[in-house]
């Protein structure tokens, strides 16, 4: 899925007490099938862009382009291209980790042969299948989120937007299965777009990484091309990111 988010702005509480600029003027281009890291400190905007891309959060000005079309909250189709997974996932009340994920595809109306086995496969990977008939909430933070990330992962969305899934408290089998699904989604022509604040697993796990610094783009590029643009040949992201925050916006 192709994304354009042209000049968006979010801004917080009435002009005549002061407003609070979470996302200011924030334009960016994805052309689709790529894995995007959107980087930034505690406050730097992150979890707002996510949340504007999918119509949670209502922007103040700008706009969002999917596959060309205009996106607001009540194109339904546009949404159901969609799935987000915020750093707290939501369930449904009283149910089972299948259930969960039965609801979610209903939900979606994204019913198809073979999901049954897809599902059992992603149980399998995530280590999960053990716990397919448990309640949710007996589970662990981190199998919380695998159970959300695999009912994500069962609708088959185009565009996927996952809030720090790096810090969901996941296990090693978790993040290595995360990793493989996002990747392989990537290769199916899927937009993978996750914020996170550890700077090398962005470098390491992404095609292009979004610094995000007071709501603002400070830089947006692969890694190589953002050596390239702040001189730091052979140097990581983390010298990269104290670069530009060393310099003036």
């Amino acid at each position: 899925m192709q994304v354009k988010i042209d000049q968006l702005t979010k801004a917080y509480g009435m002009p005549m007490f002061g407003q609070t600029i979470a996302l200011d003027n924030v334009f960016l281009e994805f052309p689709g099938a790529e894995l995007v890291a959107i980087v930034g400190a505690n406050g730097a905007g992150k979890t707002t862009l996510l949340e504007s891309l999918v119509g949670i959060v209502a922007s103040t000005s700008g706009a969002v382009f999917l596959d060309g079309e205009r996106f607001s909250r009540s194109r339904i189709d546009l949404r159901r291209r969609i799935a987000y997974l915020p750093d707290v996932p939501l369930f449904f009340a009283n149910t089972t980790v299948l259930k969960h994920i039965s609801l979610y595809v209903a939900c979606y109306e994204a019913d198809r042969v073979g999901l049954d086995a897809e599902i059992v496969n992603w149980l399998q990977e995530f280590a999960l299948l053990p716990k397919i008939d448990h309640q949710v909430r007996t589970l662990s933070r981190g199998e919380r989120y695998k159970a959300a990330l695999i009912a994500l992962l069962a609708v088959n969305a185009e565009l996927w937007l996952i809030d720090e899934p790096f810090a969901s408290g996941m296990d090693p089998e978790g993040l290595l299965a995360f990793r493989k699904a996002a990747r392989m989604a990537v290769e199916r022509g899927v937009t993978v777009i996750y914020s996170t604040q550890i700077l090398e697993v962005a470098e390491r796990f992404s095609d292009r990484v979004c610094i995000l610094q007071s709501g603002r783009v400070r830089t947006f590029d692969s890694i190589e091309r953002l050596r390239d643009q702040h001189g730091i040949h052979g140097g990581d992201l983390e010298a990269i990111y104290r670069r530009i925050s060393e310099t003036p916006q």
